[in-house]
């Protein structure tokens, strides 16, 4: 049975802050190994020939979409994200 409404949690109940998700982890590491049987790098490269646009979009989930960083506040570095539908 759960707890009543209004009532609160238990302290220190709970997966703890910073705590990966299982399954998240656990289907990065079959769709890496996925990857890898594919051909790896190779396998990317042919995708990013034979299709484009599904390429350019799965760049766009991984890179993130702004980057700023600031080095001894002499460069600053502003990168968008590439609009993969445009």
């Amino acid at each position: 049975m759960g707890r009543t409404k209004g009532s609160q949690k238990t302290p220190g109940s709970g997966r703890k802050a910073g705590t990966p998700n299982k399954l998240t982890g656990e289907v990065r590491q079959m769709i890496l190994t996925a990857l890898e049987e594919a051909g790896g790098v190779d396998y990317l490269k042919r995708q990013a020939t034979e299709n484009p646009s599904a390429f350019l979009t799965l760049i766009g989930k991984i890179i993130p979409g702004e980057v700023k960083a600031e080095i001894g506040n002499t460069i600053t570095i502003v990168m968008d994200a590439v609009d993969a539908d445009a």
